[in-house]
């Protein structure tokens, strides 16, 4: 009968032991999962914040002369790229058309101290009501700057 009582008793010690793991390794699991979220959440969080950073860092004072304006010309987002050449030398432009318009303009850069380091002259056309992206390559040297001014202005 002893043999009996502990053959069962080990038997019921080992099926505990058992279930006691699984338990452990299930509630291990749901922690490591949940830490990976809060893990996952806040490096997303970070990478955003620097993705705005940097973005923030690369703002121009972009200006468009009042006789553009004039002509229905406005500027949506402006973007800095690079060519296949040359690093931050390509002004990626969102140009609303308010009336027709079909002539040359001047884009200019300046560095923070109010010099020109770049000038580009280029022929937009486009018909009222339109909107299209506009990609101003400018020389490989010129790389635009992270704070500086762009002025957009009419060929007379």
């Amino acid at each position: 009968m002893k043999k009996v009582i502990l053959t069962f008793t080990t038997f019921l010690v080992l099926i505990l032991a058992i279930s006691s793991c699984d338990w452990a390794k299930d509630k291990t699991k749901k922690t490591l999962n949940k830490t990976g979220e809060i893990v996952g959440k806040t490096g997303s969080e970070f990478g955003n914040g620097i993705y705005k950073g940097v973005k923030k860092t690369f703002e121009n004072d972009v200006k468009i002369s009042d006789q553009l304006k004039a002509k229905g010309l406005e500027l949506g987002e402006i973007v800095i790229n690079s060519s296949d050449s040359a690093t931050d030398n390509v002004l990626t432009a969102y140009v609303i058309f308010n009336d027709n318009f079909d002539q040359e303009i001047v884009i200019k850069i300046f560095n923070e101290n109010g010099k020109e380091y770049g000038r580009l002259k280029e022929k937009l056309n486009g018909e009222k009501g339109d909107a299209k992206h506009f990609d101003f390559t400018f020389d490989k040297r010129v790389n635009i700057g992270m704070k500086g001014s762009i002025k957009i202005e009419q060929i007379d």
